[in-house]
């Protein structure tokens, strides 16, 4: 006897239908069952869809994308209708997916079709119906569990996420995600009686008789709705493991791009029977669980990676300058990996002083970090070779040049990246308080007085390294007093968020300018007497200013709100504690030098002295005090061969203040009162101090001269100027 007519004579029809052309072909049987004539027909998808109830072909097609994906049979029923949407009866279907041949994609799904006879009254349909509700809480499940594991940003959120899954149903009772090293698999995350090394198959070789290890050898899902098809599927596992507790297992692939990564383990309490419904339940959350396992893996690759590079480009301890208090810090905020071109360094020199460097390569990438690293390398080499700051950052440009050439052997390479740094390079004397800096195109460093004020400190500076290999850097003295606190920072601090130079500057004044005072039962101590955890949280409060919540409230006025690295130093040099007593006030006092090749440099000290007095009571002294500064260094530039020395200190209480400001110069040349007429250019510098200084006078030096004057800041209420024994 023929198949088809053994197949006949059981009411059972033999269908195909094709992935690639939708074509769906019956035998007569199958027609006949269909709602057709009882001949072989091949019909077209849409024809052949017009036969089922649509409810049922949209889970027809769901059921067979599961079986396609698992290799496995597909069986559903599926309800008969006419063309007026009359059931005219129920078919049962199981088929198989077999591959095309040659290199087409697809496959064909061969099947049979069965008529079910209706249920008998007082009964129900073999298996449970799917209704609308439960496909509504499994679409809603799913949904909350894909948007929870895309949320996840570790493994173990990952695993937490897994854990804490209630499915629409058939909720597990314990889950395991098993890992791939090599020939191994492992337990890495427990949910279940069991956790950790606890588990009897925390450690197995891939060869195992356990269901995890198949479903990693061969990628497709193990299913066990008993505990007798797992005694006799895997008995050395069963005899090993003894699951009494549970009832139900399914195992699954965790594959990403072709790639078996893991398994995952589901153990259920009570019996599951793994309908077509329910396996596709697992597998949607499978192939989610894999996806999230894979992206935080390479996430936490690439941070370990990031922070490994990080650590070894900064210095590997926290430095030890006597006399001096350091904070540093470095905070990537770009993408990536997370690291880029800024760094900073702390290096001991052969004269037995200290050097602080920091610096930022353009742009934020791998090559940029690559650059950092060994532009970090070169500087330290050159500053520990004994090299002054002018020929350490004239060296560094010239490597830093000739990193890559522009040119190779077969012409112009297409590869050819120019990258140039911004540098600040400072050479530290703790004992005389006197930094020497040299500054290739970085921002100038910005002091905190020991009253609090903050002033930016007007350095000379070359270009960026790497731009010409044969600029000259030249060298900036600065003193720093007792008690005050010098930053030196990337433009990161200064430039995020939509500022520039200035309104970043000002941001940071807000923070940097904060008074830090401790109290105790003896008085008030000054903020000379911070120890280091202050100038540690004043190193957080600079960063949290700029990318902290205090920085949303803080844009810049620039479109660009772009974000970028941070690498900041803090020095504080240390004071002898003293009490403050309620009449006296800090001292604030600074010190510049304008050579004579530096004219340019009178702009700086005139802006310096603003910062200096930007709180003083009276804004027409202030532009006196400005005016008369800008007379003074004039004077020594153009009548003498030397530079000059500016020191200015403001003493006393707030409103009841004096201004010192001495100018000295090498020239032994007294200055003397002319006479200039109407049209002269010159010769009123003493006419102006006569006009407009409280105090003034000229004092010969063994070494030359200098000239000062005093302002007396008007107490608040109008009262007259104090005297200067007042401030003193």
């Amino acid at each position: 006897m023929r198949t088809e007519d053994l197949l006949a004579a059981i009411a059972t029809g033999l269908w195909r239908w094709d992935s690639v052309s939708g074509a769906v072909s019956y035998d007569a049987e199958a027609a006949r069952l269909v709602g057709l004539p009882a001949e072989a027909v091949t019909l077209p998808e849409a024809a052949a869809r017009a036969c089922f109830h649509p409810a049922d072909w949209l889970e027809v097609k769901a059921i067979v994308d599961l079986a396609v994906a698992e290799g496995t049979l597909a069986e559903a029923r599926l309800r008969v209708v006419d063309e007026k949407g009359t059931v005219l009866r129920t078919v049962r279907t199981r088929s198989r997916p077999i591959a095309r041949g040659g290199s087409e994609d697809g496959y064909y799904l061969l099947g049979t079709l069965q008529e079910v006879p209706d249920p008998l009254p007082g009964t129900s349909a073999a298996g449970p119906p799917v209704t609308g509700d439960w496909r509504r809480n499994r679409e809603a499940f799913l949904l909350d569990a894909g948007r929870a594991l895309a949320e996840a940003m570790s493994t173990a959120e990952v695993l937490r996420v897994a854990a804490g899954l209630s499915m629409p149903g058939f909720s597990p009772e314990g889950l395991a995600v098993f890992g791939v090293q090599g020939e191994r698999i492992s337990v890495i995350g427990h949910h279940g009686p069991r956790t950790g090394a606890d588990h009897p198959f925390h450690d197995i070789g891939l060869g195992t008789d356990y269901p995890a290890a198949e479903v990693v050898r061969t990628g497709r899902a193990v299913y066990l709705p008993t505990p007798e098809e797992y005694r006799g599927r895997f008995p050395a596992a069963w005899s090993l493991g003894r699951p009494r507790k549970r009832r139900s297992w399914a195992f699954l692939p965790l594959i990403v791009a072709g790639r078996t990564i893991g398994a995952w383990m589901a153990g259920f309490a009570h019996p599951v029977s793994f309908s077509p419904d329910e396996r596709s339940v697992l597998t949607t959350i499978a192939r989610m669980l894999a996806q999230a396992l894979s992206r935080t893996a390479l996430q936490e690759t690439e941070r370990e990676l990031a922070d490994g590079l990080q650590r070894s480009m900064l210095p590997a301890s926290k430095p030890d300058i006597p006399g001096l208090t350091v904070a540093a810090r470095y905070v990537p905020t770009g993408g990536g990996l997370q690291v880029g071109g800024d760094w900073y360094d702390v290096i001991g020199l052969p004269s037995g002083r200290t050097a602080l460097v920091i610096g930022d390569v353009q742009g934020h990438d791998v090559r940029a970090a690559g650059i950092m690293g060994q532009l970090r390398i070169a500087v330290r080499a050159y500053a520990s070779e004994g090299h002054h700051p002018d020929a350490v950052l004239s060296r560094a440009s010239r490597f830093l040049a000739g990193l890559s050439a522009p040119d190779g052997p077969d012409g112009p390479d297409s590869r050819y990246d120019p990258r140039f740094a911004t540098c600040l390079y400072m050479e530290v004397d703790p004992v005389a308080g006197t930094l020497d800096i040299a500054r290739a195109g970085h921002p100038d460093p910005a002091v905190r007085l020991a009253d609090g004020t903050m002033m930016v400190r007007p350095t000379a500076g070359g270009l960026p390294l790497g731009i010409d290999p044969d600029t000259d850097y030249p060298t900036t003295r600065v003193v720093l007093e007792p008690g005050e606190t010098l930053l030196m920072c990337t433009d990161g601090l200064i430039e995020t968020g939509g500022h520039d130079l200035e309104t970043g500057w000002d941001r940071i004044r807000k923070v940097f300018e904060r008074p830090a005072t401790l109290t105790n039962d003896s008085g008030t101590l000054p903020s000379d007497d911070l120890d280091s955890d202050d100038l540690e949280a004043l190193a957080d409060s600079l960063v949290q200013a700029v990318h902290g919540p205090p920085s949303h409230h803080t844009a810049g006025p620039l479109a660009d709100r772009r974000e970028d690295d941070i690498a900041l130093l803090l020095i504080r040099r240390e004071a002898e504690v003293c009490l403050v007593g309620p009449g006296s006030a800090p001292v604030r006092r600074t010190a510049v030098t304008v050579a004579q090749a530096e004219p340019e440099r009178i702009a700086g000290t005139r802006q310096q002295l603003r910062d200096m007095l930007h709180d003083w009571a009276d804004p027409d002294q202030v532009e006196s005090a400005v005016l008369m500064l800008s007379e003074m260094v004039t004077n020594v530039l153009v009548h003498t061969d030397g530079d000059a020395l500016l020191v200015a200190e403001v003493s006393g209480r707030h409103g009841a203040r004096r201004l010192r400001l001495d100018v000295a110069d090498s020239s032994d040349e007294l200055p003397h009162r002319r006479r200039p007429g109407e049209l002269a250019s010159s010769g009123r510098g003493l006419l102006l101090l006569e006009m407009l200084a409280d105090n003034w006078g000229v004092d010969p030096r063994g070494d030359g001269k200098c000239i000062w004057y005093e302002l007396y800041e008007a107490a608040p209420d109008g009262a007259a100027p104090s005297s200067p024994a007042d401030g003193a």
